[in-house]
């Protein structure tokens, strides 16, 4: 059902894109959009863009799909440390994994980075990447969000999909560059978003070859976030982007180096939560997706600074169902 429910939507973006993002209210952000792959796709115009060139990078969590009150991977971790307790009895003492147990997230929180990266750490390793993709998927055909009580799959947003679509439409090589685990990501990003595994760039743990399989360990290699984006940037696709879109100050180093990009037009995109009645508002004092001296920084230089709660008729696919 999930996996048909993904189909329809994509056909659904396909579609839509050919009617110039018909998610989004008629105004700025929209028009900015249009106005920009309008400039760079005109052969023989000042601000042409040759194919090979095309490059536009997308963030993930709060980019494509929502991220709050935590991030969506972490939520898996948690449900992986239930599922696996019973081989773990010592788990019931040590933090964070004594909080995970007891449904404490405000002590899941507490622990910090270093607390986050353990509970990843011992719930993402000790298999090979193929058994822990099917484990992803397995989760997410079963698994709801906390607070909307729907699928995770459900809270793509579906403007933004039809960004995607609009860009590969004209031509553009769309990335995928999260903090989220690269692993994690491949597990579901093909499917829902059209984008294959070879455009997702994200954090990653370390691994070893054993008998024909790669196989997770548990130490962290790579956190894709601030200004390491950049750097996996660089190594991954070699050139600078010319379209960057994101949603919070980790995305706003790969917004600069997007910018910084001398040879072509530009275009920096911040998706601005600003809907608490259908998804959620926030900016400058969030814990997740914090966005403030991009905010800031992105309003001076003219950037695009998409406002949810007005320039969007519908965040979610299935509200398109109805």
């Amino acid at each position: 059902m999930i996996r048909m429910f993904i189909s329809l939507m994509l056909l659904l973006s396909f579609a839509q894109a050919e009617e110039n993002l018909p998610s989004w209210n008629e105004g700025t952000s929209k028009q900015s959009i249009i106005n920009y792959v309008t400039a760079v796709t005109k052969e023989g115009t000042a601000h042409f863009i040759p194919v090979k060139d095309r490059i536009a990078v997308f963030d993930n969590d709060g980019t494509l799909w929502s991220e709050r009150p935590v991030y969506f991977q972490l939520y898996f971790a948690m449900d992986r440390v239930r599922e696996l307790a019973s081989e773990h009895p010592e788990w019931k003492t040590t933090e964070p994994f004594k909080s995970v147990l007891e449904n404490d997230m405000n002590g899941v929180m507490k622990s910090g980075e270093h607390g986050l990266v353990t509970l990843v750490n011992a719930t993402h390793s000790g298999m090979d990447v193929e058994t822990f993709k099917t484990e992803v998927r397995e989760w997410l055909k079963t698994a709801k969000h906390p607070t909307t009580n729907r699928s995770y799959t459900d809270l793509i947003y579906q403007p933004m999909m039809e960004v995607i679509r609009y860009f590969e439409a004209n031509d553009f090589k769309v990335y995928i560059v999260s903090g989220g685990g690269i692993d994690f990501m491949r597990s579901f990003v093909p499917e829902m978003y059209g984008i294959p595994e070879e455009h997702i760039i994200g954090s990653n743990g370390k691994v070893h070859y054993e008998n024909g399989k790669i196989i997770k360990d548990d130490e962290i290699n790579f956190i894709d976030d601030k200004e390491t984006k950049p750097v996996a940037i660089y190594y991954t696709i070699g050139k600078h982007p010319v379209a960057a879109l994101g949603n919070s100050d980790g995305d706003f180093a790969m917004m600069l180096y997007t910018e910084a990009n001398m040879k072509y037009k530009t275009l920096q995109l911040y998706v601005h939560h600003t809907d608490e009645k259908r998804e959620f508002a926030y900016d400058r004092k969030s814990h997740i997706g914090k966005l403030d001296k991009g905010l800031d920084y992105g309003k001076e230089h003219n950037w695009t600074i998409v406002d949810m709660k007005n320039e969007w008729k519908a965040i979610y696919p299935f509200e398109l169902t109805k």
